[in-house]
């Protein structure tokens, strides 16, 4: 409660002029049916004798009728009030939450990000945002206005006939105990719904993210049923929770109509059977249209209260989905690092490194890793696909975080560095080559916002780039849709690698990331290295030996160990997985070029 409180303290005007403006509502609501009660009792009395003296009754008529008009007045201002301040209340709530929402996220290491899938953390921050902002809205112009009514009317309803009053022993209770049921069965089926939005949303952003491998592989209408079966669960998890919503409106409008008819019934045979004056038969009558009016109020205000518990269950499963996200424990952090602490060389060590993502497992997907890697060398790491190597480079900018053991930059443990500092150091191009959308420059500029155009296009040269952006309409100036969509897999990696370089990084980590690349330029791209990155520390993760022939030293990897180091000759002379992967490729290469031949 008391993180939820905390959102709304920096707005405490908004949160406390609405409710002033809905208790000022609500007191024109409880005064009005009064002052229509005593104006029908003074025309009802006036024309019911023979002798009408206007001059009596008529001022105490108009000054009812200004009354209520001004009352109605002051409430019309203090409604749009409310509604203005819940408003300004709501929205200005739910911008901060979604901010600290998104500020969470973006602190998030790789292991964190694993715990939710990535539709899952849009709807917390946009669906279930909402659902609070939904609910505070109504809470402010509701919480107040409903009870304060609820009680009001209830009190002038027993002032006006106590005797009626007693039909709301009965219906009231029943009444509760209804809505309660029906809040009570709602709840779970609120939170079911929500984790369908999460499964239709992470199926359309794959989908659309992914658009091109559909449409190669001819899977649209595979991936149409997919939507389809996600988009039938949300309907029917959506059916299944308003199932139980509809019968609300209904409910409440059968005890309406049931108390209105029992008052009537009941409020007329007690004004027969009191066998009264013509006068007090006029007041009867008058106390009666006010009585009815009080009930109805009471009703209405029963029904406004359940919409805000209806809105509460929403909203509460909504909070703690929201909350899941902001209580994720963050296994990465820098609060005991050096600030001043900067990486000068990029000289790397790892000492006894093991690593398991899921750390009740027996497998290690690092197991006893020691290496050391000179600052300024070029250093080739190879292996089968899953041995670990993006897992080990992963550990030198603290993506992920050892188990056992420690990673060093320049002698010191990597976890005694910001986070900043340490991952401002090292340029890292992934796998999986994202960009995003804008304009090329834009997307280069990452590396360094502040790099002048010349510079920008120096990092797209040595990254082999520069050809073919000259070569679009636009230039650096290209319009890249989402994901980068609109260039091919070897021109992303090459921008990739660009942004990367813009960082002048002391490390720089190349994650397969010129497999989409052709052997020419991936060479020039290797020579560019050589030539203006010399002082810089270079790991290369490569399927193909021909990327990493020329490396100071080729790191092997099987299994998550290490099985041998060495240059191409030495690991080609003593080490037999090393063999393996070189003679295969070339076989196939060979092969190729016969076949070619």
């Amino acid at each position: 409660m008391k993180r939820w409180l905390g959102y709304a303290k920096p707005y405490i005007p908004y949160f406390i002029l609405g409710p002033i403006c809905m208790v000022m509502e609500v007191i024109g609501e409880v005064l009005m049916p009064l002052m229509l009660g005593n104006m029908i009792n003074d025309l009802t009395a006036a024309t019911a004798t023979q002798n009408i003296d206007t001059a009596k009754w008529m001022p105490v008529v108009l000054t009812l009728t200004a009354g209520m008009i001004m009352t109605a007045l002051l409430m019309m201002l203090s409604g749009v009030g409310g509604a203005y301040f819940g408003a300004k209340a709501s929205v200005n709530y739910a911008t901060d939450l979604r901010a600290d929402l998104y500020k969470k996220v973006q602190r998030f290491s790789f292991s964190n990000v694993d715990h939710f899938s990535t539709g899952s953390l849009v709807t917390r921050m946009t669906n279930d945002v909402t659902q609070i902002q939904n609910f505070i809205n109504m809470m402010m112009r509701m919480a107040l206005r409903s009870p304060g009514m609820f009680i009001g009317a209830l009190i002038m309803s027993v002032v006006t006939n106590p005797r009626l009053s007693i039909i709301f022993a009965v219906t009231l209770p029943l009444l509760i105990i209804i809505m309660a049921t029906i809040i009570r069965i709602s709840f779970p089926r609120f939170s079911a719904m929500q984790k369908k939005i999460d499964a239709l949303n992470s199926d359309v952003q794959e989908n659309v993210t992914n658009v091109r491998v559909v449409k190669s592989f001819v899977r649209e209408n595979h991936e149409r049923e997919k939507f389809g079966t996600a988009n039938k669960n949300l309907k029917q998890a959506g059916l299944s929770a308003m199932r139980v919503m509809i019968f609300v409106s209904p409910v409440i409008s059968f005890f309406t109509y049931a108390t209105t008819l029992s008052i009537y019934w009941f409020g007329a045979n007690q004004v027969v059977d009191d066998t009264l004056a013509v006068e007090e038969i006029s007041m009867a009558v008058g106390k009666l249209s006010t009585f009815v009016t009080y009930s109805t109020q009471i009703l209405m205000s029963l029904m406004m209260m359940s919409m805000v518990f209806v809105m509460f269950s929403r909203a509460l499963a909504s909070g703690k989905r929201i909350a899941q996200v902001l209580d994720e424990k963050i296994d990465i952090t820098d609060i005991s690092a050096d600030s001043a602490l900067d990486v000068k060389e990029g000289d790397i060590e790892f000492k006894n490194v093991t690593f398991r993502y899921h750390k009740g497992s027996e497998d290690a997907v690092l197991d006893n890793i020691n290496l050391k890697i000179k600052a300024g060398s070029t250093v080739g790491i190879v292996g089968s696909t899953g041995c670990g190597k993006t897992t080990l480079v992963s550990m030198i900018p603290r993506l992920y975080d050892v188990d056992g053991g420690e990673v060093l930059v320049d002698g010191e443990n990597v976890k005694n560095y910001s986070l900043y500092n340490l991952r401002e150091s090292v340029g890292m191009v992934l796998q999986n080559n994202v960009l995003f959308s804008g304009t090329i420059e834009e997307n280069l500029r990452w590396g360094d916002e502040n790099a002048d155009d010349e510079t920008v296009k120096a990092a797209a040269v040595v990254a082999q780039a520069d050809k073919f952006v000259s070569l679009f309409h636009d230039g650096y100036q290209t319009v890249l849709d989402q994901g980068g969509t609109n260039v091919s897999g070897g021109q992303k990696q090459r921008l990739c690698i660009a942004r990367a370089l813009l960082k002048k990084p002391k490390i720089l980590i190349l994650d397969d990331s010129t497999s989409a690349v052709d052997t020419a330029t991936e060479m020039m791209i290797r020579r560019s290295f050589r030539e203006e990155l010399a002082g810089s520390t270079k790991i290369i993760i490569a399927q193909r030996i021909s990327s990493v022939i020329d490396a100071d030293e080729i790191i092997v990897m099987n299994d998550g160990k290490i099985t041998g180091v060495g240059t191409h000759s030495e690991l080609l002379a003593n080490n037999t997985e090393y063999q393996e992967i070189y003679y295969s490729q070339n076989e196939k290469e060979g092969a190729a070029d016969g076949e070619n031949s």
